[in-house]
């Protein structure tokens, strides 16, 4: 598939999965714009697009913590990626490996 095939929301995003190499282990979701997936592809490094300060950022730009870019993949219906990545640090701003770390998982009623 190629980049403009993506399908990507009202607001330019897609979502990404972004799962370990070493152990398939979910270490987190995010967005990309466009751009980031170009940069992501291009330097082979992760870059997503922060909604809260409307801008990209590149994944350990300031924590150390980056992630080299293993694969990417697009599921069936063009509108997700599945980023596999190669880990250099933890994933999570909370300082834990996986964002899913440390949850509470829902009551199911």
């Amino acid at each position: 598939m190629k980049l403009a095939e993506l399908r990507f929301d009202s607001a330019g995003l897609i979502p990404a999965v972004v799962q370990s190499e070493q152990d398939n282990k979910v270490l987190m979701v995010a967005y990309m714009s466009v751009e980031s997936v170009e940069l992501s592809l291009k330097t082979g490094q992760t870059h997503f697009y922060s909604r809260s300060r409307s801008e990209i950022w590149h994944k350990g730009s300031t924590s150390g913590n980056f992630q080299e870019v293993v694969s990417l993949h697009v599921d069936c219906d063009g509108d997700s990626l599945l980023v596999i990545v190669r880990e250099a640090g933890v994933a999570c701003h909370t300082g834990e490996r996986s964002c899913f770390d440390n949850y509470e998982p829902l009551e199911l009623k």
